[in-house]
């Protein structure tokens, strides 16, 4: 039942164009939050941060996530050994909560104070966009000489890119890695279930369709169920389904988007221009999206389930973020697991299922070709994810020169891609992502492949000033639906009013 047709829309590298493009269209509404960011002023001697080494010991610190600290050893020995990094700087790693949205609201607090630390800020390309607007970050394109931003603007993926810049077309931010999520699965429970290896070698880069996926994890469900002992129950496929702003960002982009699904129609109205494009988000191909969710949550015991679709997700998705979701995989209660790469690198050690891990694309149900808004919208469907570094405007003198350090190497291929092995960061370089260089990397480099096709397929969040509080709304009304507080219907007309009064009073 795979459509081969469907897992490559070949469109990647010019969707990646046209959306930097049009982030210029969503800017033209940034003061409405407070702010321009869109200078394109011929940098002064005063702006720009010297090239040259720190000669006394500079300490930075780059406020991250716990896996990059964990790693930061590790990361530090690279970024020295094959990007340059010089002796007197060091970087003290200040780890901040997993959750996206709990880091934004401590950066906008740090920033609104005029905190000098912490001197780098890992930004989610989701969010960085509004504290542009709100002139908040260090101009790069002013800061860092021409070298390190040419390269970002020309070799990095453009749509991170984009949501990077200011309304002028100045970097406010340098991508860090991207993210592409996958479904990750368990070949030993699928094999108990009667598949084979000849299965997983097609489900690497042919993605499936949802009824079909559903039958297989059913399937694998039981297998497992046979294989726990004791007390603990098996679970199927597990997801991110919480009000938060990854379900608005990512897994609901995944899931509408594979039945053809958008929140502003076409591919070109993701980055505005905010007030002037349809909202779409009352359709019937987002309403039974919807509906799929529920069934893999409720089974056929809901009232709006859908025929042809099992019973395979637990109920505790409604209230997973990644981490809850990831460690009944890990501890092996769940036969599959949507997630980011970082925990590809959890899953495959040796220690947790080695190569018993399998990693397909996200299956679909509406084919790109049959999509109301292909080719770009429709069949498998990747969040783009993704992570800048910012410069905090605040920080001392000294702190930027050592930050300027930081960056440089960075940009070294071999760092970027030490750090795809290290912790499954995927280069933001599409040109870096599937090579034989990549695929000779521990673990990580078996998956290179699905990666690959996950990037081809990646759909970015419709990245505005106004999306932070539009994705609010959005997660408050498909958790609700998921909930079964409200019927995917009215979940949507209520969700399509809410966005329609932020678009209006963003466009005033």
């Amino acid at each position: 039942m795979s459509d081969s047709n469907s897992h490559s829309r070949g469109v990647s590298r010019r969707r990646f164009v046209k959306a930097a493009g049009a982030s210029g269209a969503a800017y033209g509404l940034a003061g409405c939050v407070g702010g321009g960011g869109g200078s394109t002023a011929t940098p002064t001697e005063s702006d720009q941060i010297s090239t040259e080494p720190p000669s006394s010991d500079v300490t930075v610190q780059l406020a991250t996530d716990s896996n990059f600290k964990s790693a930061g050893d590790a990361i530090v020995e690279t970024m020295r050994e094959n990007g340059g990094l010089p002796d007197t700087v060091s970087i003290e790693w200040t780890a901040g909560s997993f959750e996206s949205g709990d880091r934004q609201a401590k950066y906008q607090q740090l920033l609104n104070a005029g905190n000098t630390s912490p001197t780098i800020m890992m930004m989610d390309n989701g969010w960085t966009i509004p504290f542009i607007a709100r002139n908040q970050l260090a101009n790069l394109s002013q800061a860092l000489p021409d070298s390190i931003t040419s390269t970002v603007k020309e070799d990095y993926v453009q749509t991170m890119v984009a949501t990077a810049t200011g309304s002028g077309g100045d970097l406010y931010a340098i991508p860090l890695f991207a993210d592409f999520p996958t479904i990750q699965y368990r070949k030993d429970v699928l094999r108990e279930a009667g598949y084979s290896d000849s299965d997983f070698q097609k489900w690497a880069t042919e993605p499936m369709k949802w009824s079909e996926f559903s039958t297989v994890i059913a399937d694998g469900k039981e297998a497992l169920s046979g294989m726990l002992s004791g007390s603990k129950s098996a679970q199927g496929f597990n997801w991110q389904g919480k009000a938060y702003v990854g379900l608005a960002c990512c897994d609901f982009v995944e899931f509408m988007g594979t039945w053809g699904g958008s929140y502003f129609g076409d591919f070109d109205n993701l980055f505005g221009p905010v007030g002037d494009r349809p909202i779409t988000v009352d359709e019937q191909q987002v309403v039974d999206a919807i509906k799929m969710m529920r069934t893999f949550i409720y089974g056929s015991e809901d009232p709006v389930a859908l025929d042809g679709y099992e019973q395979i997700s637990p109920k505790d998705v409604v209230s997973y973020t990644e981490e809850p979701s990831r460690k009944p995989f890990t501890n092996g209660r769940a036969v599959a697991l949507r997630n980011w790469p970082y925990s590809i690198n959890i899953n495959g050690t040796e220690e947790n299922f080695g190569e018993d891990l399998g990693v397909m694309p996200v299956p679909f149900h509406t084919s790109a070709s049959d999509s109301k808004y292909g080719p770009e919208i429709g069949g498998s469907t990747s969040a783009l994810g993704g992570w800048h570094l910012a410069l905090n405007p605040n920080a001392p003198a000294e702190k930027k020169q050592a930050a300027l350090q930081v960056f440089q190497a960075l940009q070294t291929d071999k760092v970027r891609l030490d750090m795809f092995e290290i912790g499954g960061w995927i280069p933001p370089i599409p040109d870096l992502i599937n090579t034989e260089q990549t695929q000779q990397l521990d673990l990580i480099g078996r998956y290179v492949d699905t990666l690959q096709v996950a990037s081809e397929n990646a759909v970015p969040r419709p990245v505005t000033p106004v999306w932070p509080q539009q994705s609010s709304k959005v997660s408050q009304e498909v958790n609700a639906s998921l909930r079964q507080k409200k019927s995917p219907s009215d979940a949507m007309s209520t969700l399509k009013e809410s966005l329609n009064s932020i678009e209006q009073a963003g466009g005033s």
